[in-house]
């Protein structure tokens, strides 16, 4: 009884070590990526024999998320001394040390070893590729070092997830899905840019780079809507590629008003509704366009 009693807390504190490696890693935040990846998997599925390749779209749901995991891990590790410096990022879980070094290291190769994997179990191409995808995920952290653009850096990783997603399913390259990863891409590094807006001073006095810190916050807010013009533009290139039908293009339009208004509630002069802006308003986008495609391809005669 006694040495049962004394055994007991350990399963607990590894709960709460896994809890905190994935608050750790935002695991919710795959919302953002895993949309667009489903697209870019069911639309060439679609176009191959139209049916829904169950196995494969699970190696894309498995690939997607050890990828982002490792990331988001890498990016932590990399960052917590500016982390540290930040009021607003002092309470994550490397500064705190509610996560050890360590134990993030851990948690990033398990990630990176899933990710592989899955790319593996997927097609030649696919594994032959999959370090490309790796590479960016790990310059990103560093490049609020070496230039005002880390954002481009992200937007050029979040790209490949619909890349990648088509070549799990086809084992070949295709430029519409490029068009596709490019969209995503300029998107994320859009919102990026308005993220970013609230560590300007933080970023100036410790010399971090970001546009907002060089060129201003007013400057960023003006890319971000630069951009999501561009996404949304290349997004109407993606559909009429890909034939897309009324659903589509009806997601279409509610990712543009969704863009329209998240432009609206954030300004130079008030970044109090910035998080609405980043989290649900662009969780929001990836959702909206995902549905509308999806109803798009079954009535269009994808099988489920």
């Amino acid at each position: 009884m006694t040495s049962a009693a004394a055994a007991s807390p350990a399963p607990a504190a590894s709960d709460n070590k896994v809890k905190a490696f994935l608050r750790l890693v935002m695991i919710e935040h795959s919302v953002f990526a895993l949309p667009f990846a489903y697209i870019a998997s069911l639309t060439a599925m679609f176009l191959e024999d139209a049916r829904v390749h169950w196995w494969e779209l699970f190696l894309v749901t498995v690939a997607m998320v050890g990828l982002r995991t490792f990331a988001m891990a890498c990016n932590r590790i990399i960052d917590r001394e500016i982390d540290a410096r930040n009021p607003r990022t002092a309470g994550r879980e490397l500064v705190t040390g509610a996560v050890s070094v360590r134990s993030a290291w851990t948690g990033a190769l398990i990630a990176v070893v899933v990710f592989l994997s899955a790319a593996a179990l997927l097609n030649p191409l696919c594994l032959a590729l999959a370090p490309v995808a790796v590479i960016p995920m790990v310059v990103y952290p560093y490049g609020k070092r070496f230039t005002n653009y880390p954002h481009a850096i992200l937007g050029l990783a979040q790209a490949m997830g619909p890349v990648g997603a088509w070549i799990a399913v086809t084992g070949a390259w295709s430029w519409d899905a490029v068009v596709l990863g490019l969209a995503v891409g300029i998107w994320i590094g859009g919102f990026d840019l308005i993220f970013a807006c609230q560590d300007v001073q933080a970023d100036r006095a410790h010399g971090v780079l970001s546009v907002p810190a060089r060129f201003g916050v007013p400057a960023a807010l003006y890319g971000a809507r630069a951009c999501h013009a561009v996404t949304t533009a290349l997004l109407a290139w993606y559909g009429a590629v890909t034939e897309a039908g009324t659903f589509f293009w009806a997601g279409l339009v509610i990712v543009a008003v969704a863009f329209l208004y998240e432009h609206t509630i954030v300004g130079p002069h008030d970044l109090s509704r910035l998080n609405r802006a980043f989290f649900t308003v662009n969780g929001v986008i990836g959702c909206v366009l995902f549905a509308c495609t999806l109803l798009d391809l079954i009535a269009r005669g994808l099988g489920v």
